[in-house]
């Protein structure tokens, strides 16, 4: 199945913009009368059926609408930028996939990227919304700074900070049913004094396993082990 995305759909826009409209008609080849799927990223699944199959702006009209089973949990990962744009678009697709409410790209004392194109990892996370079959567009949040987004509230908070001493994994103290907030580091952890701000503010310190994982590998672990403990 092929998902769409409008998400002015419930403001009662009923046509997909010009990039959705080709991709449905040029690519797919979708015509008059044909049902297509719609997601208006807000929880909702929409079947409609194409009214003028124009590659510019595909109408339809609402055959039925269905609403996604919403979870008893959210996950939150706020994650310091990765020096390679790359591989924090990469986190940003399969967190989506996985299932992840919010992601914030926070700026570290030792972060060594300052700058982000958030409509860029907005779009990433559009593309994995749909590849993934999903009703909800996670938020992107970007760029804060660790000053701010340690003062967030959450059921549950924890900081993933690599330390020999640090004997508990977040598999193992993560409750299910619960609003997490999980803050990821730069390739250079957080410093002394950000970990002290976190754990005053009310975060656990947590271990992710005994490997060395890169910043966007540790975002992802975070989050699997979330959706895992809420199985």
């Amino acid at each position: 199945m092929n998902l769409f995305y409008q998400p002015l759909l419930p403001e009662g826009i009923l046509y997909l913009d010009a990039d959705e409209s080709r991709h449905c008609i040029k690519v797919l080849r979708h015509n008059t009368g044909d049902v297509i799927h719609i997601t208006d990223g807000k929880g909702f699944f929409y079947d409609a059926v194409i009214t003028k199959a124009d590659d510019r702006q595909c109408t339809f009209r609402i055959q039925e609408k269905s609403a996604k089973p919403v979870r008893d949990y959210t996950i939150h990962i706020a994650i310091s930028p990765t020096k390679n744009a790359d591989r924090i678009e990469w986190f940003v697709e399969k967190a989506v996939e996985l299932g992840v409410d919010i992601v914030s790209i926070i700026n570290c004392e030792n972060t060594e990227r300052t700058y982000l194109k958030k409509e860029r990892l907005e779009k990433v996370a559009v593309s994995a919304m749909k590849q993934s079959l999903k009703a909800t567009l996670p938020r992107i949040e970007g760029l804060l700074e660790f000053d701010a987004i340690v003062k967030s509230e959450a059921s549950q908070k924890f900081i993933a900070f690599v330390d020999q001493q640090n004997p508990d994994h977040l598999k193992n103290i993560a409750l299910p049913g619960k609003d997490y907030l999980v803050l990821i580091g730069p390739e250079g952890d957080f410093s002394a004094e950000e970990l002290s701000a976190a754990i005053a503010n009310g975060f656990q310190k947590v271990s992710l396993g005994q490997s060395r994982l890169r910043t966007e590998t540790a975002g992802l672990a975070a989050c699997h082990i979330l959706n895992l403990a809420n199985d």
